[in-house]
């Protein structure tokens, strides 16, 4: 079953550059507006979503609970909002191998956060030196994809 979590993972990051490609040509479509392309892409997201709670028949009535949610419980919708809108601001400027090395080397350095701290609820995980040095591996990634070609040839 881990290797499942593993390639949906994998199969996440994958998509992560085709929607930032898709959401900067449905941003050209409608005339340059960034944010009406990330409402539009939540949109069909929410119907997606929707029909998916619909196939596999989520209980709706644990949404009766929403009341007693707290607005940081809700901040994930604004979270996600953010990275629809920043990835289809940003990767026409940028490149998406830019934007998307520098979102992971800051999912990597924050999330090591979380594990150390168990931030928010998340189990304890200790960082040692080796995933130090991923993270390190990760950030010379970083300047690799966005200087490599600087770099003198030699």
């Amino acid at each position: 079953m881990q290797l499942m979590y593993f390639l949906l993972a994998t199969a996440i990051g994958l998509v992560v550059p085709l929607q930032a490609a898709i959401n900067n040509h449905l941003r050209l479509l409608i005339g340059g507006s960034t944010v009406l392309a990330a409402l539009l892409s939540f949109g069909v997201g929410t119907i997606a979503l929707t029909i998916a709670a619909l196939v596999t028949g989520q209980r709706w009535a644990g949404l009766a609970n929403l009341s007693q949610a707290s607005a940081w419980q809700l901040g994930g919708g604004i979270l996600g909002a953010f990275f629809v809108f920043g990835s289809t601001l940003i990767a026409p400027r940028i490149g998406v191998a830019a934007m998307i090395s520098l979102i992971i080397a800051g999912q990597v350095c924050a999330s090591l956060l979380f594990d150390r701290f168990g931030i928010l609820g998340m189990p304890l995980r200790a960082i040692g030196g080796w995933r130090l040095l991923g993270a390190l591996l990760v950030i010379v990634g970083v300047a690799l994809v966005n200087f490599g070609d600087k770099l003198p040839r030699g």
